[in-house]
């Protein structure tokens, strides 16, 4: 099962940075162009200076945003800037955040977890990947030799109550405490006790890893591993590139949010939205709301409750696009013949989320975007609603599909089939901040 381990983890230097929010990042695949300029202005020891450089025109094969990385990641270990934990530690978080039903915390373990075979009990993803993101990730992991963002995992979801394990170790005040561009509050305790580490990797050891957040991360990983062993045909099996760094986090911890990621589509010929209603109609029930408030936000919060309304019975999702400043949400004529339509090797329960109907009937198949280099051009991703359907208001796509949040119970399924949804089918909330500890793997 799952081998769960304390790590040396760098991190910042509280004597030198009193303050830690102004060096965090989010994950660098929701940083927006300018998102990216302001982190770079705000520190000149912001991890983003690691994690998601700038690039420049006079960029080179010696000189370009991964070099840089590694040379300021060696330059600030040098400088004191960054430090090094001397003895393996695991690292507990708690992730404090707001939300309509009021204040809600998640708990959380970063740890050194061993990569495995895919779809084994201790690393089963639910998501597809995008080949170009493996390669940047790769080159920077090549230069700079180590996890530099954790990847986010589900550990179990039986009633072990693994938040409780995790607030037992962090029994006196956290060891880092920072606050993110959202609000959101990190605090971080480093867990040195031989006895709260070993009781932490005997509960782990006897349960299956999830990964919910950094997909592409964890594939980076497993082919960093695989180019150092075919290097070394001598390798043991101990060494740090055999694992990767992980936030694991309770399935059942009432702190672990889906939201769902809105889809934009942007084609090049306008004629292939023409005829589309009648398509899908063929297929789908469409039911069309009008503007339901005075504002946009008010709207779409609306069309989102009637949507939500519709997932609880069935699988449902809203278009945008088709008739002017009306939402279409489609449901299924008839589940059993849909059922058929779909690839014949999947499971009953990839075929009946909202989100695999949405890519494999209409996407795919009405819209002929079948390729993951036409998803890489004609699909745009967002949470935000209210931007998806101006953007269509703007001329800068032709539709928004609104979506539901997908259940975790069911993205679990689809992980213990062993199949993966398609890409940015979840958007776990809140992100795990980048920069509070990083593992090194050149030991």
């Amino acid at each position: 099962m799952a081998d769960v381990q304390p790590f040396c983890g760098l991190r910042y230097n509280v004597e030198l940075i009193k303050d830690v929010t102004a060096v965090i990042s989010p994950p660098y695949d929701i940083i927006s162009a300018e998102e990216q300029k302001a982190y770079h202005q705000q520190s000149p020891h912001n991890v983003i200076r690691l994690e998601f450089g700038e690039e420049f025109p006079t960029d080179s094969t010696q000189d370009n945003k991964y070099t840089r990385a590694a040379n300021t990641l060696e330059s600030w270990l040098k400088e004191g800037i960054l430090i090094r934990e001397p003895a393996p530690a695991f690292y507990v978080f708690q992730h404090r955040f707001a939300q309509e039903t009021g204040i809600k915390e998640r708990w959380g373990l970063t740890a050194r977890v061993r990569i495995a075979r895919q779809g084994s009990a201790a690393a089963r993803p639910h998501e597809s990947v995008m080949e170009d993101r493996i390669v940047d990730r790769l080159k920077l992991l090549r230069v700079a030799r180590a996890n530099l963002s954790p990847i986010m995992g589900m550990i179990d979801h039986s009633r072990d109550n693994f938040s409780k394990l995790l607030m037992e170790a962090a029994k006196a005040g956290p060891d880092v405490a920072a606050m993110d561009h959202e609000g959101i509050i990190h605090n971080m305790w480093v867990i040195r006790d031989e006895k709260s580490i070993a009781k932490i990797t005997s509960w782990c050891s006897k349960k299956s890893i999830y990964i919910a957040d950094g997909h592409h991360r964890y594939e980076t990983a497993a082919a960093y591993e695989r180019d150092k062993k075919a290097a070394d045909p001598y390798w043991s099996g101990d060494e740090p590139f055999n694992f990767v760094m992980m936030t694991l986090i309770g399935g059942n911890d009432p702190g672990l949010i889906a939201l769902p990621t809105h889809r934009l589509v942007r084609l090049k010929d306008d004629s292939l939205v023409v005829g589309l209603r009648e398509k899908m109609s063929r297929l789908f029930h469409i039911e069309e709301i009008g503007p339901a408030g005075a504002t946009r936000s008010e709207t779409l919060k609306a069309w989102l409750r009637a949507l939500a309304k519709q997932g609880r019975r069935r699988a449902a999702f809203g278009v945008y696009g088709l008739d002017k400043d009306r939402l279409c949400v489609l449901h299924p004529r008839k589940r059993s013949g849909l059922q058929n339509l779909m690839p014949r090797e999947r499971s009953r329960e990839w075929k009946s989320l909202d989100v695999s109907l949405l890519h494999w009937l209409i996407l795919r198949q009405m819209l002929g975007i079948d390729t993951p280099q036409k998803e890489a051009t004609c699909l745009a991703y967002t949470r935000d609603g209210v931007e998806a359907t101006e953007k269509v208001d703007a001329g800068d796509c032709q539709l928004a599909f609104l979506m539901n949040p997908i259940p975790i119970s069911r993205v679990l399924s689809v992980a213990d089939a062993g199949e993966r949804m398609p890409p940015k089918s979840t958007y776990f909330y809140p992100k795990l901040p980048t920069g509070l500890v990083m593992y090194p793997l050149w030991d």
